[in-house]
């Protein structure tokens, strides 16, 4: 660690230096402006203006890449919040490539071309950081899964797969938040006066936020597979009979419960609401060994789809239960009636 005196330089002015190696790595010359932050916690950020923007273009030369590649690139170069990414090749753009970067163009948010030649394809993203406030898009993503669910499950009930494809449908705009997000929150990280634009005190909750948005993400995923199941069951309800669909449903109620919480548990930084869902998931735990235990007699198809569907249920819970340990890690960063920091 580099340490440095601070020195006096008048009656009431303090001054310390810059490392002159970050001052070349960041731009940083006599004269020239930089943003300071403070934060609660006592500790000072010196932002140089290279870093106070967004970086805003990319080139992605396609050379023997394949579209597979192509695509990863431009999501990549998404998420790194790059404002103009142009895909070029040096003879002309070949079939698979342009395919690849209307793919991924459908894959996000904000997204769309704005050039085409036959050698280069420019597209930009309009999205802008201040739009959006964090804690919301988590909010949507849980509410996405949490909805996709509940159509697996009514369909399920009501022999109609036309729900279940309604599920299926929603898991691209999971995705696509869930990338919006992890744009955010790289250019939060970088830029802390974004960081406040979209609710954020400090930016000691974005590597939390990362790891609760692919939780949720991975919830999104479960909710397809159980929509995934249901269809392939056909009208069938999956062999089962009106009171087994019921407990099912209640059961996936309480998952629903569990997963709305974890998320108002990060959004409230409440150490109580975090410890209320906790006590939920035992709860879950219990009745889903009891679901399984009191299965009617079923085909060994049939009964590997309930219990996939069963499965899906509890990985769900699961990621709600790591969603939770990081809203209780939040909370108890700050002071509140069960903690008190000096």
């Amino acid at each position: 660690m580099d340490t440095r005196k601070v020195q006096q330089l008048g009656p009431s002015t303090l001054a310390l230096t810059l490392p002159a190696a970050w001052a070349r790595d960041s731009g940083v010359e006599k004269g020239d402006e930089i943003a300071i932050r403070t934060t609660a916690e006592g500790t000072l950020t010196i932002i140089p203006e290279s870093a106070q923007g967004e970086e805003t273009e990319a080139t992605i030369n396609v050379g023997d890449f394949g579209a597979d590649a192509v695509e990863r690139a431009i999501i990549g170069q998404y998420v790194l919040g790059r404002r103009v990414i142009h895909v070029t090749a040096e003879t002309a753009l070949e079939g698979p490539h342009i395919n690849a970067v209307y793919s991924a163009e459908s894959q996000l948010m904000g997204l769309g071309v704005i050039e085409e030649t036959p050698e280069r394809i420019t597209i930009r993203c309009s999205v802008d950081p201040e739009d959006f406030d964090l804690a919301n898009l988590l909010t949507r993503l849980e509410n996405t899964g949490r909805t996709m669910r509940h159509e697996a499950m009514k369909s399920m009930a009501r022999r109609d797969t036309d729900l279940a494809e309604r599920a299926l449908n929603r898991e691209r705009q999971a995705n696509k938040i869930f990338v919006l997000l992890l744009r955010l929150i790289f250019t939060s990280y970088r830029n802390p006066a974004i960081a406040r634009e979209m609710g954020l005190e400090d930016g000691f909750p974005l590597i939390a936020y990362r790891s609760v948005a692919k939780n949720l993400e991975l919830i999104a995923d479960n909710a397809e597979k159980m929509a995934e199941i249901v269809l392939d069951a056909g009208g069938e309800r999956l062999g089962l009979d009106d009171a087994t669909v019921r407990r099912i449903r209640d059961h996936n109620e309480q998952v629903d419960e569990l997963t709305e919480l974890a998320v108002e548990a990060i959004v409230s930084r409440d150490f109580e609401t975090a410890m209320r869902a906790n006590e939920l998931f035992s709860d879950l735990s219990e009745r889903e060994l009891d679901l399984m235990k009191d299965l009617p007699e079923l085909s060994q198809k049939r009964l590997l789809q309930v219990r996939e569907v069963l499965v899906a249920m509890q990985q769900t819970a699961e990621h709600a239960v790591r969603i939770i340990e990081i809203a209780s890690n939040l909370a108890l960063n700050e002071p509140s009636e069960f903690t008190t920091i000096s």
